[in-house]
């Protein structure tokens, strides 16, 4: 008996750690979706997590200020994180593909630069970038934001590592035996095979674009080809003379967080195992 309370004790701890984690993660998300229900006159007089009554308001005000700047900003950061995501999963899976199923001359070189990559923050890289964009006349426009998420060293990476786990040699030889051309076993068998993995860049790209913020604020001085986090962050600043932004700032922080909880319910059926096995079979 005694032992079998021991073993339950110590079950719980990791259950009672994860929960603590949980609950870290998410106040921050239930703050934002309770204070953008209050009212300006309630944000500051109520209790932190009681609800308020003004969250239809706040949404209509939301999408009127300015002639509903707010849909513009949206729209860009769809083109911004959607066509980056797109493009940087298409090269990380071409890539990490020829990097795990080809040998050619400087391919342990190139697998180590994109380690180095990893290793480099993005923050390092955000000026110089600015300053070879401004060179070719790109700075302030919307390549300025596509161009540098497109080649991302850590979804080739996972790229390289899913294709060498996902797809068998032995698929593709008997494909190269039956006839198939290289870039047909690679249409056709690889990609597939690494529908999963080419997801998971896809995912990491999406969220990560839509979140970013220093690469947009440097590039870009037009407020029309503002991304959320930079639109948003301009209230926050008009909100030190107009205190009843700050409801609009919340709202739209919550607004900004649905599209990518859509997304991921939307994508996780196609995180599937096995797929290589039932390929193969």
């Amino acid at each position: 008996m005694a032992a079998n309370a021991s073993r339950r004790l110590t079950g719980l701890a990791p259950t009672g750690l994860l929960l603590l984690g949980a609950i870290y993660c998410l106040f921050p998300v239930s703050w934002v979706l309770i204070a953008s229900t209050k009212s300006p006159a309630e944000l500051f007089t109520t209790p932190t997590l009681a609800f308020g009554t003004g969250f239809l308001s706040n949404v209509t005000e939301l999408f009127a200020y300015r002639d509903g700047v707010f849909w513009l900003w949206l729209v860009n950061t769809l083109v911004y994180a959607g066509g980056g995501a797109l493009l940087s999963t298409a090269v990380s899976a071409i890539s990490g593909y020829a990097l795990a199923k080809y040998r050619f001359p400087g391919r342990t070189l190139i697998f180590n630069l994109l380690i180095g990559g990893i290793l480099v923050p993005a923050v390092v890289l955000a000026i110089p970038q600015y300053l070879l964009f401004a060179k070719v006349g790109l700075a302030d426009t919307y390549w300025a934001v596509l161009l540098p998420q497109i080649l991302h060293p850590y979804s080739i990476y996972l790229a390289r590592i899913y294709a060498t786990a996902a797809v068998p040699d032995s698929l593709l030889e008997a494909g190269r035996l039956d006839g198939a051309s290289e870039l047909r076993l690679m249409t056709r068998v690889a990609m597939p095979l690494m529908t999963p993995g080419m997801v998971t860049i896809f995912l990491f790209q999406f969220v990560a674009i839509w979140n970013n913020f220093l690469l947009p604020f440097i590039m870009l001085g037009d407020d029309g080809k503002f991304p959320l986090t930079v639109g948003l962050f301009t209230l926050l600043q008009a909100g030190a003379n107009q205190p009843a932004l700050y409801n609009l700032i919340l709202t739209g922080a919550l607004l900004s967080i649905i599209p990518l909880i859509a997304l991921f319910l939307t994508m996780q059926r196609y995180w599937r195992t096995d797929l290589s096995s039932g390929a193969v079979k």
